[in-house]
């Protein structure tokens, strides 16, 4: 067995909605049914007992080796305790060569499941050891660390509940809900409307007292010092005016309970304290210790939305176990890790639990008695092992009023604020109680899993106060796929936007634009594109042209759509590649958008003639509108029976015009006044505004809206390069284009037809071929011309695509062998010396078609030569 390529695939894909790891994997004929391979499923279970059945998904389906990896991949994910189902295993074409794709819920941990599957795989055919403990133990460490942490989660779990799309922007906690201009993001508990002044505020502890104390918050008295001796007079000073008091020690800006000392009476001890905290942090504080109980109230906005009693870790004797072996046994709790992964860390047998100890008269191997309480350190923060027990139900209303205050003197959005007092059933002021901190960022595991009581939706109310109800953060998402018309159709569907007044983010295989400006170049059709669409800041609306490599290679950008539009399913695009090998696979690609387009609201708009694109309504699970040329088509007099919409041309109407029609209203759009249509002379761009106007419609933007974003485009070679740009040049016609298959070449010579500039004269061709392309399809090409053209001028091009030096032309000529027009061939090596032999034959009534590889040079090339002329 050999993995020969591993990809993940990181959104909606060829094979489910999951994210997955796709292998290919390359098996001896003996490895093709495993049963030929002597006790290899025995040895398989002996090692992995919990492997579920090898049943592939088609049940006549040999098993094969292939079969085994897909099997022990998603069960070592599943046994580590990864949320994974799918999985599935697809033989090729090519003899002994299999698909695998595994759903992942972590990218990295499902390629450790597949590396290690494949390692188990290798053991169970040698009848080798495999360690399946310690493969379990590093998925659910490297898991554990690449997983979004319990507070992060649990606020983006609660955004996906709301329909809420999110991408992670780091490997820690920074996560992006929404897109374009309705996004936000948050950071754990922080959100970007969290201010660097509140956070500030809230580390500095004796700047939080006196906000709080000018606002009438109830806070315990102290001051900062400035060593120990300091240290010392404070506690005095305290003494002083609240007789009997001990104080607390504690770092001015400190977290997680580190370096604070509580309830310290001699002047060792707080000495003792004051080193400990200077470890911290420079600037120490020294409060009033107040009695009671350790409470953390969460504030999101201006609510209290959960309550919890936090108890410091502890043990309780049982007149047999010492302390450290009680310790190891809470620590067992599966409840209990490292970090803040689990809903409970671990108790630190630590210095500082030894201390505590010490205070009151015990060490690590003394056996407490049955029933004695053992604490083991003063604070109650849960990320040094301590409890928490939720209140929410009981805290008083003007409990909640006074931490509500609290955080907004702060300014936090988000608070986590810490009091202490006997009771939350009754008002601070009442039980002499105080607020100690208001912490920014708060930790989240308390309320979601407390100890004790029942958790609370706080990832809930994040989000709520980020989101007006009914407020998903998406904004308008236009997908489109084809084989040809794709660029234009996105660029028309862009411009119709545009005239709404959103800011479009547009990306084609010419560039990623936003507002009209060019941020990237080069072939931008692709996931990561779309993906960078929707993380700017300033893009009201996103239209994505969505090319087949990119699915096949990384799935989709984004998780659905709210239009899907698919123009065309053609001959020759990259058929052979990756294992698509017929139209019919290549049209289960495009389809992928159509499969994703938001249930229920979600809009796919299908050529209603293109028997393949058609077909794909069936996978829609949304509704569908059809647009095709030919109104009396079966599909369209079948959807406009049912008075489902439609768009469709009546050429017979004064003037001719496309019409967008369902049941018995209608909405006409003149040919006229759709420039690109050249008034309806150009075929396959009357079917792109066609598709245009159906996303447009689907969208429900206004029907006037629709008309003037059509009037505005303008085919040229800026709007939309390589896609039917006319020039003049010395009397002749020039026409520009990037068709690169057989269907794109036969539309433009069927559009050529019927332009009056391509009947006088002459006609020539300037062409090269991709070498990316199967060699039928390179064929066809100058088949097709040398039936249409008087001239043709053959050209190597820039990129060979894997094919040696001279095929490519080879072939094209091939093509032009049984011509019934051309008399006239010529080879150029170069595309710019091409264009340039072409332009020197031309004579006045002319015309020359210039199907151009590398877009914007050739169209600067010849737009020079325009103006030489």
């Amino acid at each position: 067995m050999e993995v020969t390529r591993i990809r993940a695939l990181r959104g909606p894909n060829l094979w489910s909605r999951h994210t997955a790891v796709e292998a290919i994997v390359k098996c001896t004929p003996a490895e093709c049914e495993i049963g030929s391979i002597d006790n290899f499923e025995a040895r398989l279970r002996e090692r992995f007992p919990e492997i579920a059945m090898l049943q592939p998904a088609g049940h006549n389906e040999a098993v094969s080796i292939a079969h085994a990896l897909e099997f022990a991949t998603l069960g070592l994910q599943a046994q580590a305790g990864c949320p994974v189902t799918f999985s599935r295993t697809t033989q090729t074409l090519e003899a002994g060569v299999f698909q695998v794709v595994v759903e992942y819920s972590e990218e990295d941990v499902g390629r450790l499941a597949l590396e290690l599957a494949e390692q188990l795989c290798r053991a169970a055919t040698a009848g080798l050891p495999f360690d399946l403990a310690a493969a379990l133990h590093g998925l659910r460490e490297l898991d554990e660390d690449v997983r979004l942490g319990p507070s992060t989660g649990a606020i983006v779990y609660a955004a996906v509940a709301r329909n809420i799309p999110y991408r992670r922007l780091t490997e820690g906690s920074m996560v992006q809900f929404g897109w374009g201009s309705k996004q936000r993001r948050i950071q754990a508990a922080e959100t970007d409307r969290t201010s660097a002044v509140a956070e500030s505020i809230a580390q500095d502890k004796e700047l939080t007292k006196t906000l709080l104390n000018a606002a009438g918050v109830a806070v315990p008295f102290g001051r900062p010092v400035t060593g120990a001796a300091d240290a010392w007079a404070a506690a005095r000073e305290i003494d002083t005016r609240f007789e009997g008091s001990t104080v607390v020690v504690k770092p001015q800006d400190g977290n997680q309970g580190k370096g604070i000392s509580v309830n310290l009476a001699t002047r060792e001890q707080v000495e003792a304290a004051y080193a400990a905290a200077a470890e911290v942090s420079d600037d120490v504080l020294v409060e009033r210790f107040l009695p009671g109980h350790d409470y953390r109230v969460l504030v999101v906005g201006n609510k209290l939305v959960a309550a919890a009693r936090r108890d410091p870790p502890q043990v309780i004797g049982d007149g047999v176990h010492t302390v450290r072996e009680l310790v190891e046994l809470v620590n067992g709790d599966p409840r209990r890790g490292e970090g803040h992964a689990t809903s409970l860390t671990k108790i630190r047998f630590d210095d500082i639990a030894l201390a505590r100890l010490a205070l009151q008269n015990l060490g690590a191997e003394s056996v407490p008695a049955k029933g004695q309480r053992i604490v083991l350190r003063n604070n109650a923060n849960l990320s040094t092992g301590g409890t928490a027990t939720d209140v929410t139900d009981d805290v008083h209303p003007e409990f909640a009023a006074q931490a509500i205050a609290a955080a907004l003197t702060v300014g936090l959005d988000i608070a986590g604020v810490d009091v202490v007092c006997d009771s939350v059933l009754r008002p601070l002021d009442e039980q002499g109680g105080g607020i100690v901190e208001v912490n920014a960022a708060p930790g989240l595991r308390m309320h979601l899993q407390p100890s004790f009581g029942k958790g609370r939706a706080v990832g809930e109310a994040i989000v709520a106060n980020m989101f007006a109800d009914g407020d998903d953060a998406r904004i308008p998402l236009v997908a489109v796929a084809g084989t040809n018309g794709k660029t234009t159709t996105v660029r028309l569907i862009a411009g119709i936007l545009g005239a709404r007044g959103y800011r479009v983010g547009m990306t084609t295989t010419d560039g990623v634009y936003v507002a009209g400006q060019r941020i990237d170049t080069g072939d931008c059709s692709g996931p990561k594109s779309a993906r960078n669409v929707l993380l700017h800041p300033d893009v009201d609306a996103a239209v994505l042209e969505t090319a087949r490599g990119g699915v096949l290679r990384e799935g989709l950008g984004f998780d659905r759509c709210n239009v899907a539009v698919v123009t065309n399913i053609g001959l020759g695009d990259h058929l052979g590649l990756s294992y698509i090998s017929t139209v019919e696979d290549l049209s289960v690609v495009k389809r992928v958008i159509v499969q994703n387009v938001a249930p229920g609201t979600g809009v796919a708009v299908l050529n209603a003639v293109d028997t393949l694109v058609a077909s794909m309504a069936d996978a829609c699970p949304g509704s569908v509108i059809f647009f095709a040329c030919d109104r009396n088509h079966p599909v369209m007099a079948m959807h406009r029976a049912q008075g489902k919409r439609v768009v469709y041309l009546d050429g017979d109407s004064v003037p001719p015009s496309i019409v967008a029609s369902s049941g018995s209203e209608e909405q006409r759009f003149p040919l006229k006044d759709i420039p690109v249509t050249q008034n309806g002379a150009i075929g396959f761009q009357t079917e792109n505004a066609m598709a245009a106007i159906g996303a447009g419609w689907a969208l429900g933007l206004e029907w006037d809206i629709l008309r003037a974003g059509l009037a505005g485009f303008v085919n040229d070679a800026q709007t939309a390069p390589g896609r039917f740009n006319l020039f003049a040049y010395r009397g002749a016609t020039l026409i520009a284009d990037y068709g690169h298959n057989p269907d794109a070449i036969q539309a433009l010579v069927n559009a050529i037809d019927q332009m009056p500039a391509g009947n006088g004269g002459r006609r020539s061709v300037v062409i090269s071929g991709a070498g990316d392309r199967r060699d039928e399809d390179i064929r066809q090409q100058t088949e097709i011309l040398g039936g249409a053209f008087d001239r043709v001028v053959l050209y190597q091009d820039q990129c060979q695509r894997g094919r040696a030096d001279g095929e490519v032309l080879a072939l094209l000529r091939q093509g032009l062998e049984n011509a019934r027009r051309t008399t006239d061939i010529r080879e150029i090596y170069g595309e710019f010396l091409a264009i340039d032999t072409a332009l020197g034959s031309l004579q006045t009534g002319d015309l020359c078609l210039i199907l151009i590889d590398q877009i914007e040079e050739a169209l600067e090339h010849i737009a020079r030569r325009v103006a030489e002329s």
